[in-house]
């Protein structure tokens, strides 16, 4: 594509450039707007300066992804409210074995979690089970943090509902739901073992210590709830008594659960014997010590997790009467136990319709809509927490790129780089890649896919129609691993470092201690995920 006419491609510049500024650095002294604002600028700024045309500008937003954007967040807020997120935090120290094991459940539960929900929604949910972990055993949080952020990114890859980047790819390339798993899959998989890999070798002096550390691996169970053997914590009268509460049947050295009088009377016992250990407060049961836990972190996060509860898990271990355990769900904005069961069933509905082929902007939207019915009540409070701000962002995205792509610099520099880039032989691979992964920590994943997409698939094309859809997945492959590279590439890794500073006490993860870990981790999942998607056929 040649160049636009010089003043065309001069304001255009200055448009992008505009946009470009305030998306990657949203505080900037001389115009502190935030990054919403900034797109709204930049494409208005497309149109003043004539680079495109009001009709142009409107043509230029993609529906598909808005409305696509807009199904998942009301799905995932109604997931929110079923504790779907809580039983997830669970698994992180269920039956634990130490600091090593508990960071590779981070890897693996947040990367499974990012895939279905998002790698944004992951992130937000979960950074706070993850800072109480290391609060409690007053460690550092930098390697579980690390890994919630870089697995997160990395498992969104597997699906179209992963990512916004994603979401981008799917609609433009036409490629269904299912052969979009099975091309990024294998390679996911391999991706989220060698990064867990590597974060265990970069920090395994620290984990070790941990694990060495008795006192600290007590905390951490009795503080997440999760069954342990009476044995390893013989002296520590509450963890026993959560574990005994845990297994109602058999516990671990196979006796059967002590009814309550047996258990007090062990208490009385070990109190005496262990004098180190002062028991404040009355022993509570399961479901008002966990209660009790999630209450805590609610303090730190947001009303609407605050509202949330834990009492999916724990209705299914108590006889309590549904009548006024309703009623109490209610009036704290949680669903009672049939509208949980519906809401999942309608996800994995939703998750089917998605492997069939159906339209999936409109198989999410109908999913959000059939929640919002269920539910029947006023939709209003579930649907404040939408994320308007990002829609709009997109919005005015759209626009911007449209714009600079019109004025031609973005063909012709791609004209420069497309006989080195071809996916015909590895070089060529190698090339593509390297230009995905500094575009996409320099201007963002999304504008890269946006400027590159059309791009790279029209290159394949020409070499073999069959290759389009190979492009399409590597796009997409290497634009969401990019993110692990630096803190700034991927908006998952600024929400767990923002929450990190906000928490008390707060933890800082610093541009260049994110970049030793995530330049090596990037490099070799990048290289080793391209080896897979090229070679594997769908």
């Amino acid at each position: 594509m040649a160049l636009g006419p010089i003043k065309k491609v001069v304001l255009g510049s200055v448009a992008f450039a505009v946009f470009w500024i305030l998306a990657v650095f949203p505080a900037v002294p001389f115009l502190p707007i935030g990054r919403t604002a900034g797109s709204i600028l930049g494409a208005m700024l497309m149109v003043i300066f004539k680079v495109i045309t009001p009709e142009q500008a409107y043509d230029a937003i993609n529906l598909p992804v808005l409305g696509l954007l807009f199904g998942t967040m009301v799905v995932s807020i109604y997931l929110e409210r079923a504790d779907m997120f809580k039983h997830l935090g669970v698994l992180f120290s269920w039956k634990s074995r130490g600091a090593k094991d508990m960071l590779c459940r981070i890897c693996i539960v947040s990367a499974i979690s990012s895939a279905l929900f998002t790698n944004d929604t992951t992130c937000v949910i979960l950074t706070e089970f993850i800072l109480k972990i290391a609060r409690e055993n007053n460690i550092r949080p930098e390697p579980f943090l690390l890994g919630l952020a870089s697995s997160s990114n990395i498992g969104s890859s597997a699906t179209p509902i992963g990512n916004p980047q994603n979401l981008i790819i799917a609609i433009q390339s036409g490629i269904s739901f299912g052969e979009f798993v099975l091309g990024l899959l294998p390679a996911v998989l391999l991706g989220v073992f060698v990064n867990a890999l590597n974060l265990l070798c970069m920090f395994w002096r620290l984990l070790s210590d941990v694990e060495e550390d008795s006192a600290v691996h007590q905390i951490s169970l009795a503080t997440m709830s999760s069954p342990k053997s009476l044995e390893s914590h013989e002296c520590d009268p509450i963890t026993e008594h959560v574990t005994s509460q845990s297994s109602p049947v058999i516990n671990r050295n196979g006796g059967h659960s002590k009814n309550l009088k047996n258990r007090l009377s062990e208490l009385d016992m070990c109190s005496d014997s262990c004098g180190e250990i002062e028991l404040k407060k009355p022993v509570l049961s399961k479901k008002e010590a966990t209660d009790n836990m999630f209450s805590e972190i609610g303090e730190q996060k947001e009303e609407s997790f605050a509202r949330g509860g834990v009492q999916g898990t724990m209705e299914m271990m108590t006889d309590l009467e549904s009548g006024p355990q309703q009623s109490t769900e209610e009036s704290k904005g949680q669903l009672n136990r049939w509208k949980r069961l519906c809401i999942y069933l309608g996800t994995v509905g939703m998750l089917v319709a998605f492997l069939m082929g159906l339209d999936m902007s409109w198989t999410a939207l109908t999913t959000a809509l059939i929640f919002v019915i269920l539910d029947f009540k006023d939709a209003g409070p579930c649907l404040e927490k939408v994320s308007y701000s990002l829609l709009v962002f997109f919005c005015g995205m759209f626009i911007t790129v449209d714009g600079f792509n019109k004025t031609g610099i973005p063909g012709s520099l791609w004209s420069l780089m497309e006989p080195h880039a071809r996916i015909d032989h590895a070089s060529g691979i190698a090339v593509l890649a390297i230009v995905i992964l500094l575009l996409s920590n320099v201007a963002s994943n999304v504008p890269t896919v946006l400027l590159l997409g059309a791009k790279v698939a029209a290159s394949a094309i020409a070499i073999s129609p069959s290759k389009e859809k190979k492009a399409w997945l590597i796009l997409a492959w290497v634009s969401t691993v990019a993110g692990n590279l630096s803190l700034l590439g991927s908006a998952a890794n600024i929400i767990v470092c923002e929450q990190a500073l906000r928490a008390k006490p707060s933890y800082n993860i610093t541009f260049w201690s994110h970049l030793k870990f995530g330049f090596t981790s990037t490099l070799i999942v990048t290289t080793i995920g391209l080896a897979i998607v090229y070679c594997y056929d769908v």
